[in-house]
């Protein structure tokens, strides 16, 4: 590929709307183009690069026995009514009706399609277990797309589903499929990639994991333990809390707090630290709007996945109304009387001397002793694990928070589509059974962007070999000059015929343009033919990080090229 031919500008400065790194190096590199808020168009260099990692997946996929189907973007509304979810899901489904009337949606997953594509299939024993999977385009209309292909509404992704006759059999192959992953990434250039625990959400099952890149520009938060090996997403972690009572308790004293509001302020008016306050957090129910009134510790911030898994159902924050019944500022667990939904969570369990809302306005209780005052309440984990908080595996104070970018997940699923589908098979004793499945996703996209994220400088991204759009960037410095382009040409057309990937620079354009476009393209290695090298007989071998130079005479310049690119397979298969 000739660079003059190359559809796709590139740019010295960096783009003022983007906030990541990867989202400008895409763009100034000639990457891809914004078309409307979280879609966008691919121009070959990104094309390359996602082809590449494709295929690796593929090859990932069908040595754990996958087979490549192709499931329809567009998907009659039929079968999302079949599994609950076109009711449940809320306005990132896309749905619409077609000339007849009749209503459709847009593919944002594909579990109904899968159980739709195999259930005549599956009706014995004998034909079980078995994996399908297919690299497709999805439309998701996140409410805030951001960092360019981090975070976008239509995307590319690899999703693979498994059925089995048995949990054990589930577990068996979804443990195959981790190491799968593993491999996956490991083979693109992100073997940092961690797998932590997670949140099933809307995809349902009660056994899931993430794999995450951690990174600053993440918008996950990682529960990370410093003495063990738990890790898990913040809205799965499980938030410990060791609750030490005073051995006397106050009376429970009602207190003026005028113009107090805010648990800093209530603390700060009645000296007393956040930890021995009882603070309430309200929401309301998204079907009906019905209240529901959470109690927790003062310090402690609610999870809201915790709590939407615990309830059933969505919420949102409440907007407290003069007639709803609630005192904002002034909400506490004593003579709270009205129609909601309360809960507590389990920070409060045991504790005393507490300060609290009085359902009064301008008024607050102190010496509130939860098992004294609040009988017969029921606790529960409603609580986001904070930094040095408690592990839930080694039981140490050791955890870290750390922010990290979601580049896969994978579920087990149970029988949560088959069973609402009706999907069922005979068993070996001739019963009826609904198969067990799981689920496993990759964004090819989001993948793209975390690699470049992962692996870039100032200058443009650094891409590893295996996913590189090129594997060699010829770079005929002085073009205009005969011997440069004569050789230059002759070079570019024996690595060509060896089965190299070439990108050639013949533009007659000042070395400092041509080696800072080849920057921003990233090929992991540059080959440089000039008039000075041409008068020593060499040509220059350089690596895009800066960690390798080397000079070759011109005679053997495409063995060497073939051998430094033989070693670096080499070496990046050793470190797998």
């Amino acid at each position: 590929m000739k660079l003059e031919k190359l559809v796709g500008d590139r740019f010295r400065e960096r783009p003022s709307d983007c906030i990541v790194d990867s989202h400008a190096i895409m763009v100034r590199g000639g990457y891809l183009k914004f078309v409307a808020n979280g879609i966008f168009s691919s121009y070959m260099p990104l094309k390359r690069v996602t082809r590449k990692i494709e295929q690796i997946i593929r090859e990932e996929m069908d040595a754990i026995d996958g087979q490549e189907v192709q499931f329809p973007v567009v998907m009659p509304a039929s079968l999302w009514q079949e599994s609950g979810r076109y009711e449940s899901i809320g306005k990132e489904m896309v749905r619409f009706r077609d000339r007849s009337g009749s209503p459709f949606v847009l593919g944002m997953t594909h579990e109904e399609a899968a159980v739709q594509l195999v259930r005549e299939y599956g009706q014995s024993y004998l034909k079980y277990p078995f994996m399908v999977y297919q690299i497709q385009t999805k439309f998701r209309d996140e409410a805030r797309p951001r960092a360019g292909l981090i975070r976008v509404r239509e995307f590319t992704m690899k999703d693979a589903y498994s059925f089995h006759t048995s949990q054990a059999d589930l577990e068996e192959y979804y443990a195959r499929c981790h190491s799968a992953y593993e491999r996956i990434y490991s083979r693109v250039g992100l073997p940092e990639v961690i797998s932590i625990a997670s949140d099933s959400g809307m995809m349902g099952g009660n056994i899931s994991h993430e794999f995450m890149l951690l990174t600053p520009i993440g918008e996950d938060s990682i529960a990370i333990c410093k003495e063990c090996d738990y890790r898990a997403n913040m809205e799965a972690a499980e938030s410990i809390i060791h609750n030490q009572r005073d051995d006397v308790s106050d009376a429970l004293t009602l207190v003026h707090t005028p113009n107090i509001h805010t648990i800093e302020e209530v603390c700060g008016f009645l000296h007393c630290d956040e930890k021995t306050s009882c603070k309430a957090v309200a929401y309301q129910r998204n079907s009906d709007d019905r209240y529901i009134v959470l109690f927790i510790r003062g310090d402690l911030e609610v999870n809201e996945t915790k709590l939407t898994n615990y309830l059933g159902y969505e919420i949102h924050p409440a907007v407290i109304t003069e007639e709803c019944g609630l005192n904002a500022g002034f909400i506490g667990p004593i003579n709270l009387k009205g129609d909601f939904t309360v809960l507590f969570d389990r920070s409060l369990e045991g504790l005393n001397n507490l300060c609290c809302g009085a359902n009064v306005s301008e008024y607050h209780y102190t010496g509130l002793d939860m098992a004294r005052d609040v009988e017969g309440a029921e606790y529960h984990d409603f609580a986001k694990i904070q930094e040095g908080g408690i592990c839930p595996h080694c039981g140490k104070p050791s955890i870290t928070i750390s922010r990290g970018i979601e580049v896969g997940n994978i579920f087990q699923l149970g029988t949560k589509y088959t069973e609402s589908m009706n999907m069922t098979y005979i068993d070996n004793n001739g019963e009826t059974k609904y198969p067990v499945m799981g689920c496993y996703g990759i964004g090819v996209g989001r993948l793209a962007a975390s690699i470049c994220e992962a692996h870039h400088d100032e200058y443009g991204p650094i891409w590893p070999l295996a996913v590189a759009p090129w594997q060699v960037h010829l770079c005929a410095v002085r073009s205009d000059d005969v011997k440069v382009k004569t050789y230059a040409d002759k070079l570019y057309e024996e690595l060509q015929g060896r089965g190299v990937e070439v990108i050639y620079d013949d533009r007659k354009v000042r070395a400092g343009v041509m080696f800072s476009d080849a920057d921003l393209i990233g090929v992991p290695f540059r080959v440089i033919v000039s008039p000075r090298n041409i008068e020593q007989n060499i040509i220059e071998i350089v690596s895009r990080d800066k960690s390798f130079s080397t000079n070759a005479s011109m005679q053997t310049a495409a063995e060497e090229v073939l051998r430094i690119l033989s070693d670096a397979k080499a070496s990046a298969a050793l470190t797998r």
